[in-house]
């Protein structure tokens, strides 16, 4: 219970039902914050504990300077946690781990449940490797369970063993749609108390509910299991952009055309680690749906979220979908009643400010490698010639591809024909993604748009790979309804999963004929997706180019087959009288998409797809599950794994120790990322993680990816800090998992696993150097453990982002920061030195020193002396660090309350 210092706890009646709420009209100044504030003050308020959140936390919150720069660190406790199954296995396994370490310390297992509901979708697992066919779901989703029976055996088991934890299973949606559309509370009601829905997930496009109204983003796993078990999530409360919204779109400008707009404003604005919030009379003309689509992407721009205010539309959405009146009512109530609730008249004070008349939005597409290149579409052609250079080195052609390079290639095909493709060709046309196939106005456009095309007897081109994967099952029931399934499908676009697929690098393998060619003759091949990301080989290894578009120009650019395409001036091809049709000839109107809207989508259609949501199909019911409250680890298995967080773990925390006679393991340069200290990319043979394969006789072609492994942690410890790119500067111009391993003979080159493991042997600790912005890009948790189970006791940096440090806390490791203006260059630092790190011990008294002395001593005796900067920066993370992580801090407290 909250300490409700500011006496805020009331009451409110909604349809004759009494609840209880902690009003934020208690709190003077809250009324002047923006919404999002608003949401993290009414956190604060009912979650004050006197600890980590003070009465103080709420007042700096309350008077809050826009003006300013972050600095006061609060304590957000989210109302729920999301996952989606690459990044949610590793969860499971570890609050499976934790049931056992309880058990082993004289508790009971039945205790280490989510406080918090946490649910997850399954939907990163399937991949398209047949398309175009009416069967091609039916053989996906076949491989997918062959593929992964292992990891959902045992999710199965962990959704029976978990109260307050359920799993959606493959083949419902996209994770992000299911939650928008089902999931979604928008106001929490817990035991007749009424609170904001807020929600963390594992992936970073959680912010697609912050079209909702839901506060939220994504975070790394480590985060995401403290958020489950009722742990506060540290941060600053941050600057916050008000992003003015005013006028209406033209005609034939989707949703994807605003949201590219908004992208490319907001990166060369810079909002990394800010919040956006969506404010002004235009907002209410903007559909929930494409709310959400603008939410979606802001890991795209790198705001923190890109939230829009709860209103009318709010409710409007909650009935379609299916969500209850009485729930309705209490958003309603609950948000007037707060402060909550959108007045176009009303606004808040923001930190910096951004305005877009949605009118001057212009048809656009990003690409070729990120989602901020916005191209406006009457420029793509021009652009994309100027883009290929930088792929190719080969000559302009003739005729029609004057001022290009060109390499004609003829192929001949077993199953698509004979044809000549070159470069520039479109290889993947893929409507896939949480970002557009939530979005009814530009699905249905896009089935509109195929069957104009039909009519008019276009047809795609035959090197070119269609595929569908809707974000929900609902998506198919209008296009059903709406009679236009056999046109998508007449253009090659069949159902082929419902999943995350290419915009994940899921979309499976070419034409094989067309990937030979394409590899033989080294052509700038492209895809265009529907989806929100499009780095350079994320997408297909054969596509160099990757650009976003609507769904209506991903079928539009499968007809061209090709880039160098201008759509004003060149057809897409002629009708059955031989006539030229061009994109203007077949592109919807925006009266026939919101007539198709209006008749072909209903309430009833979110009730049935929805109603056993958790149930699955006979495929997932018929798994041989595990049962009993621990789960039955297999010591033969590749896939999940026990974690060895908690082995030989006593009731009480071992004082923590000063560090002496340490090693580097990496030195490492600015702006190292999570994905260079943990890759999610395919295992290369001959490295740690494939020798560990191999020695279990997986096959070279099973090896599948260190994503899809993430639940056991022996392949994951092997790849940490294995990125192809990774440049540790103890070697010189070498780029790899490769360090000096200072155990043998002149220290020699070798794996970084494999030197961790000589050092474990002779009981060296080792530490990494690092420079500015440690640990930028995606949270992942596992850049965290697999630098713990290294053997890494430091990461001494000259900066480190803020989810990163606080995952190194969460798994006992130290983060240092060199003083202010040094650097490990600057102090002349090479990391053959072996290090001393005195001070760290005062934290057993309780008090968590500012600084620690650092001394480095080279070979010849000579030292370098430096205080490090201690960065742990709450009390909280320090009881984390006593524990030696977050997860046994968490464990232990739950016995001795028991």
């Amino acid at each position: 219970m909250s300490l409700n210092s500011f006496n805020a706890l009331d009451t409110l009646e909604v349809n004759g039902q009494q609840y209880s709420y902690y009003n934020l009209n208690s709190v003077p100044g809250v009324e002047k914050l923006p919404y999002a504030l608003k949401v993290l003050a009414e956190n604060l308020l009912r979650t004050e504990d006197g600890a980590n959140v003070t009465a103080e936390h709420i007042n700096a919150l309350a008077h809050w300077d826009p003006s300013a720069d972050p600095s006061v660190e609060i304590q957000f406790t989210p109302a729920r946690v999301l996952m989606q199954d690459f990044t949610g296995v590793p969860c499971v396994v570890d609050l499976a781990t934790m049931r056992q370490a309880v058990t082993a310390l004289g508790g009971d297992p039945d205790q280490v449940n989510p406080l918090n509901p946490a649910e997850m979708v399954i939907d990163h697992s399937v991949i398209v490797e047949f398309f175009g066919t009416p069967d091609a779901i039916e053989r996906n989703v076949a491989i997918e369970y062959e593929r992964n029976e292992e990891r959902y055996q045992f999710l199965r088991w962990g959704q029976g063993a978990f109260s307050n934890f359920r799993v959606v299973p493959p083949g419902t949606g996209i994770v992000h749609q299911v939650n928008i559309e089902y999931l979604a509370r928008v106001i929490m009601d817990n035991e007749k108390v009424l609170y904001p829905d807020t929600c963390v997930g594992t992936d970073s496009h959680t912010t697609m509910e912050n079209g909702l109204g839901i506060l939220g983003w994504g975070v790394g796993g480590i985060e995401a299991e403290a958020a489950m078990l009722g742990q506060p999530i540290s941060m600053l409360i941050p600057r916050v952009v008000g992003f003015k919204l005013t006028g209406q779109t033209k005609p034939g400008v989707t949703a994807t055309d605003v949201v590219l707009t908004i992208t490319d404003m907001l990166r060369q604005h810079g909002v990394v680690g800010k919040f956006v919030e969506f404010y002004g009379e235009g907002i209410s003309a903007v559909p929930l749906a494409n709310r959400a689509t603008i939410g979606n992407m802001s890991p795209e721009y790198g705001s923190t979220c890109a939230i829009f205010p709860i209103d009318q539309e709010t409710l409007d959405y909650m009935r379609l979908t299916g969500r209850d009146d009485d729930a309705i009512a209490r958003v309603e109530a609950y948000t007037k009643a707060q402060g909550l609730w959108h007045y176009p008249n009303v606004e808040a004070e923001y930190s910096e400010y951004l305005e877009l008349d949605l009118g001057t939005v212009m048809p656009s597409i990003a690409g070729p490698k990120r989602p901020q290149d916005r191209i406006t579409l009457d420029r793509a052609k021009e652009t994309w010639r100027e883009a290929v250079r930088a792929y190719t080195n080969d000559l302009a052609g003739e005729g029609d591809l004057a001022g290009r390079p060109s390499r004609p290639v003829h192929v001949t095909t077993a199953n698509h024909g004979e044809f000549d493709i070159d470069h520039g060709i479109v290889g993947i046309a893929s409507i896939t993604s949480c970002t557009n196939t939530s979005n009814p106005s530009v699905m249905l456009s896009a089935g509109l748009l195929a069957r104009n095309a039909v009519k008019r007897g276009l047809f795609v081109k035959p090197w070119v790979k269609t595929t569908m994967g809707p974000g929900s099952q609902v998506v198919t029931d209008y296009y059903e309804t709406a009679g236009l399934w056999e046109y998508l499908q007449k253009l090659g676009f069949y159902l082929s999963g419902y999943g995350c697929t290419a915009c994940i690098g899921n979309g499976g393998p070419l034409i094989p004929e067309v990937s030979q060619a394409i590899q033989d003759n080294d052509l700038a091949a492209c895809s265009v997706l529907s989806g929100n990301r499009n780095f350079e080989g994320r997408i297909n290894p054969d596509i160099k180019m990757n650009y976003l578009a609507s769904p209506p120009l991903v079928i539009a650019y499968a007809i061209a087959g090709t880039l160098d395409i201008d759509f004003d001036t060149q057809p897409l091809g002629t009708d059955h009288e031989g006539n030229e049709v061009f994109l203007r000839d077949i592109w919807p109107s925006d009266e026939d998409i919101d007539s198709i809207i209006s008749s072909a989508i209903t309430e009833d259609m979110y009730a049935k797809d929805y109603a056993d949501v958790f149930a699955g199909d006979t495929r997932w019911q018929s798994l041989d599950t595990p049962e009993g409250d621990t789960f039955a680890w297999n010591e033969d298995s590749t896939y999940i794994r026990k974690a060895p967080y908690f082995d030989g773990m006593g009731l009480e925390p071992e004082p923590v120790t000063d560090v002496e006679g340490a090693r580097v393991l990496a030195k490492l340069g600015d702006s190292v990322t999570t994905d260079h200290i943990s890759p999610a990319s395919a295992i290369k043979p001959g490295t740690p993680a494939a020798q560990y394969l191999d020695s279990y006789g997986v096959a070279q072609k099973d090896y599948n990816s260190f994503g899809s492994r993430r639940g056991n942690h022996e392949i994951m410890v092997r790849g940490t800090f294995a990125n192809i790119r990774l440049q540790n500067q103890l070697l010189d111009g070498v780029s790899g998992g490769y360090t000096r391993d200072f155990t043998q003979p002149e220290a020699p080159q070798s794996f970084i696993y494999d030197a961790a493991q000589n050092y474990a042997a002779a009981g060296i600790p080792l530490v990494v150097l690092g420079g500015k912005e440690y640990g930028t890009g995606s949270s992942r948790d596992w850049a965290a453990k697999g630098t713990a189970l290294l053997g890494v006791k430091a990461v001494i940096a000259e900066s480190f982002e803020r989810i990163h440090r606080s995952n190194l806390i969460g798994m006992g490791v130290i983060p240092l920061q060199f003083p202010a203006g040094e650097s490990h260059e600057s102090l002349g630092l090479n990391g053959t030195e072996v290090y001393d790190i005195a001070g760290i011990t005062e934290l057993n008294s309780g008090i968590t020193p500012k600084t620690v002395k650092v001394t480095a001593t080279n070979e010849d005796g000579t030292a370098v002396t430096f205080d490090a900067i201690v960065r742990i920066d709450t009390p909280g993370e320090a009881d984390y660090y006593r524990n030696g992580g977050i997860l046994q801090y968490v464990l232990r407290n739950m016995v001795k309350n028991d």
